[in-house]
């Protein structure tokens, strides 16, 4: 069971790691034993909560832990680990495949026959295994003989195929919150034996502050921070390791963004919605958020170019133009220069009025062809160029409106009357409305 446990978390297969814990990060030695140090996620195991019953009574079905990075998956697998009465096996999907998955199975199947004997197998990263490899599990789960526990920082929706997320109880976990933050850096000081109790650690609460803010709820991050501030400050005077701002900003350096499956998703949806939303500000954060998350470029200059025509149209006809330009810009110039395009453009759509008009306007003609009759094109409407068409009445009685005065002549290009562009009252669409009111108001319409 201990070379079994050993292989939790970022090893492969069911390879040991070395079992002295003082070559082990802090994070990893300061793991909880069992659901007494667990810290966070009251939702799930807080007393009372189905995946903490599931847990002390050891009748785990299949689960996925899903949630970002820190927030206690592997964790949890290792209080399971603790605590069950079976078998218990663990491989990581970045450097593991289905000839460890059928291995493991085999092995599973064998002892639930010999001594009825469930395995949990433990699969971190889920989200990195491709659809065959996913597949390869199915039957097994099907007959009973393994119970999968999944950790995964993606969106199991997006990232497990449905035969397997349907056969699942899915869990989400939340980032860790500054007091559960605080209570890990506390244990971590304190504790001689796991941790930092030795080393006389006088933590500022400024610093404190700073490295709970920039982990994020994220704990494996804060305690890294701290173990990296602690074991390169000399002790000062009277052997205290003075653990000031200055060492927290150096203990955590740039954030890397989770930008998984979900996420890429998320967040171009906040980034549309808050340009729909004439939010200048956020539109800018959404986008500087995808640019440092390594989006495409490409994606972003696409979506920029509908929503200029999507929410904005014609109450600002130029904001196409702006989103296009863009696009040119960011093809011409590239990256990093490009993304100064992709902001110019954010910032003028976010500002621009909006209209949803010539959206709605196209909506609801599909509708209409969808669901009702489709109109035929009248005569005098036909193509009129070939030789002979007079012969069928192409184009007869066609009036060319460059020949009446505005440019403008009363025809109807419909064989029967439908309205569909009905132009707002922002930006140039007044204009627009007022000219339209015009033509007809002269053929006598209201």
């Amino acid at each position: 069971m201990s070379d079994l446990l050993s292989s939790l978390g970022d090893q492969g297969g069911s390879q040991p790691i070395d079992p002295q814990p003082d070559n082990r990060p802090l994070a990893w030695r300061m793991r909880p034993k069992d659901l007494g140090e667990f810290v966070g996620q009251e939702h799930i195991v807080g007393e009372g909560k189905m995946l903490r019953r599931m847990i002390e009574a050891d009748s785990l079905s299949s689960v996925i832990l899903y949630g970002p990075p820190g927030s206690g998956k592997t964790a949890l697998a290792h209080i399971i680990a603790n605590r069950t009465k079976g078998a218990f096996e663990s491989i990581n999907a970045v450097t593991s495949g289905v000839a460890d998955i059928r291995r493991i199975t085999t092995q599973a199947a064998q002892e639930l026959k010999r001594s009825g004997s469930k395995t949990i197998l433990f699969i971190d990263e889920i989200h990195r295994f491709n659809r065959a490899q996913q597949d390869a599990l199915l039957p097994d789960v099907e007959k009973g003989a393994v119970r999968l526990i999944w950790a995964s920082t993606a969106n199991p929706f997006f990232s497990i195929i449905p035969a397997l997320s349907s056969r699942s109880q899915i869990f989400e976990l939340k980032p860790l919150s500054d007091n559960d933050l605080s209570l890990l850096i506390d244990r971590a000081l304190s504790d001689r034996e796991r941790g930092l109790g030795g080393y006389n650690v006088r933590l500022t609460e400024e610093a404190r502050d700073f490295i709970i803010s920039r982990s994020e709820g994220d704990a494996r991050r804060a305690l890294n921070a701290l173990e990296v501030g602690v074991l390169t400050t000399k002790p000062g005077p009277g052997g205290f390791i003075d653990f000031g701002i200055g060492v927290a900003e150096e203990s955590i350096q740039k954030k890397a963004v989770v930008y998984e499956e979900d996420e890429h998703y998320d967040t171009i949806s906040a980034f549309i919605k808050s340009l729909r939303g004439s939010d200048p500000d956020a539109s800018v954060y959404w986008l500087a958020k995808m640019i440092y998350a390594g989006e495409d470029p490409l994606f972003i200059a696409r979506r920029l170019i509908i929503s200029a025509s999507e929410d904005v149209g014609n109450a600002d006809p130029n904001a196409l133009a702006v989103a296009v330009a863009a696009l040119h810009a960011l093809e011409h110039v590239g990256m990093p220069e490009g993304r100064i395009a992709l902001a110019q453009a954010t910032t003028y759509i976010a500002s621009a009025p909006k209209s949803n008009a010539s959206y709605m306007a196209l909506e609801t003609a599909m509708g209409d062809i969808r669901d009702g009759r489709v109109l035929q094109v009248p005569d005098y409407l036909r193509d009129a160029s070939y030789k002979s068409a007079g012969r069928l009445s192409r184009g007869r009685g066609y009036k060319y409106p460059h020949d009446y005065p505005g440019h403008w002549v009363e025809q109807d290009y419909l064989p029967e009357k439908r309205g569909y562009y009905k132009p707002s009252d922002q930006g140039f669409e007044v204009e627009i409305k007022q000219r339209l009111n015009s033509h007809k108001g002269r053929n006598g319409a209201s």
